[in-house]
């Protein structure tokens, strides 16, 4: 699939020229949206003509702006095709340590997943689990639907949310990315093409194209504006491309920790179902909101098709292997019939710690409380330390997704490593490339360690040659969004 862009939407993408001169200007934005992957990576720009027009500024404006994008590697001139988008060739690879097994030094601070350690509690919910097990030993002990009694647990907190829910329609499986492989070896082919937002967490591009599906790139709007997501680009991606599938993260999505609002959630629904695209809702950190705000409706209720899948992995514990799929029912039987294939069944005994620490409300509201408490750490040291950092605080999730004034996340992440602090650089996240001005940093680590790491980030930050040439700016600098 080629996608294009028309010239009225890179016009709303650019918006109002303000700078001089004006190629310049246009050159700039133009980088700035293919950096941050709002122009995805091999997205034909329009050409020279319409966008003069669409932007009120003479064709020679353009022609040089394209110049300058493609000198500086952010687009390519083909021969009777047009321009393309492109990242320079340094930018094109990035340190991702979530999808693999790294080992680091005991005394590393390991911030590229977003987790942290159990929840006070958690083993006497193992002790309360392991007195119930006997009950069940006499049985075989395969459960490919999963625990009834967990099952029931899991159904009842969805019709609590507003979204009605039989046990029947909870399929327990071992963490959200199992879940989501399942899902997508059920219902995608080798060929198919499956709309994924982008940013977007990098374990799930694995596990959708499992199948041999395809990804398509649908870029957010400004992590840091109002809208979050950009969903009259959502809108035009599903017409090009027709997708089969679409994967969403509407709950504090993975990594901006934006949260979409009914408003949205609505509109979205109704542009799926509009091009006959099913829709895979992660709720992976659904029950992590730190306000006492009321979350939206899940995403489910305005797309009722829409298969959601859950973890008691990000509140509780991430050594509690147990996630879930909902669905409805007459696609149960074959997401357990394509699970079989892969494995018969969570562990039992998971599923009983499960039920345990689900029905923990007091536990589970201390948890929300710590992580919140880190959160406001976390932020409050980066407003300390790294003044012209920029980031909104989210109202719930585990991370903050923070935006370099200037220079590489790559590079950043790349030096710290040499001072045992590890950390997702933005094109991580990327599906289509872009994003190396932003950094993912989670706050489920202890308070002390979130300081030590920001105060290392800080040393390095400085020396990069890029800071020392631009100068730190000081704490009188615009506050950052919070």
């Amino acid at each position: 699939m080629q996608r294009s862009l028309a010239p009225e939407r890179l016009a709303a993408l650019v918006g109002r020229l303000d700078a001089a001169p004006a190629y310049r200007a246009l050159c700039q934005a133009l980088q700035e949206l293919i950096g941050d992957g709002r122009i995805p990576i091999d997205t034909r720009l329009p050409s020279e003509r319409t966008v003069a027009d669409a932007l009120g500024v003479s064709r020679n404006t353009v022609t040089r702006a394209y110049a300058e994008l493609a000198a500086a590697g952010f687009a390519t001139a083909r021969q009777g095709a047009g321009t393309f988008a492109a990242v320079p060739v340094a930018r094109r690879r990035a340190h991702d340590h979530t999808l693999g097994a790294s080992k680091f030094a005991d005394d590393a601070i390991d911030l590229t997943r977003a987790a942290g350690s159990a929840t006070p509690g958690t083993a006497a919910a193992y002790a309360r689990a392991l007195a119930a097990l006997p009950a069940y030993l006499s049985g075989d002990g395969y459960l490919p639907s999963g625990l009834p009694a967990l099952q029931a647990r899991i159904a009842a907190t969805y019709t609590r949310r507003g979204l009605p829910t039989t046990p029947g329609q909870i399929v327990v499986t071992a963490g959200a990315l199992s879940a989501l492989a399942i899902v997508a070896r059920t219902l995608s082919r080798p060929g198919d093409r499956i709309a994924v937002d982008t940013p977007v967490y990098p374990n799930a591009m694995g596990a959708l194209t499992l199948g041999g599906a395809r990804l398509v790139a649908v870029p957010m709007g400004d992590p840091l504006g109002d809208a979050g997501w950009d969903l009259d680009g959502l809108e035009a991606t599903l017409r090009q491309a027709r997708p089969r599938l679409a994967y969403v993260i509407a709950d504090f999505h993975n990594p901006t920790g934006l949260l979409m609002d009914a408003a949205q959630r609505a509109r979205y629904a109704t542009a799926l179902a509009a091009t006959n695209t099913l829709a895979i809702v992660d709720e992976t950190l659904q029950a992590t909101g730190l306000s006492n705000t009321p979350m939206p409706a899940p995403f489910a209720t305005f797309a009722r098709d829409a298969i959601s899948i859950g973890s008691a992995s990000k509140l509780c514990w991430g050594g509690l292997r147990v996630g879930w799929i909902r669905a409805q029912q007459p696609l149960v039987e074959r997401l357990v019939a394509a699970r079989v294939q892969l494995d018969l069944g969570g562990s039992l005994f998971d599923q009983l710690v499960a039920v345990e620490l689900l029905d923990d409300g007091p536990m589970l509201a201390a948890r929300r409380e710590q992580v919140r408490r880190q959160r406001d750490a976390l932020a409050h040291a980066l407003r300390i330390h790294l003044p012209d950092w920029r980031f909104r605080l989210p109202t719930g999730g585990l991370s903050l997704w923070l935006r370099l004034p200037h220079g590489s996340a790559t590079a950043l992440a790349a030096a710290l490593e040499r001072d045992d602090v590890h950390l997702a650089p933005g094109p991580a996240f990327a599906v289509d490339g872009g994003f190396d001005r932003w950094l993912r940093m989670p706050y489920a680590k202890p308070e002390a360690q979130l300081l030590d790491a920001v105060q290392r980030m800080a040393h390095h930050w400085t020396a990069l040659p890029h800071a020392r040439a631009r100068g730190q700016r000081t704490a009188s600098a615009p506050p950052l969004i919070a």
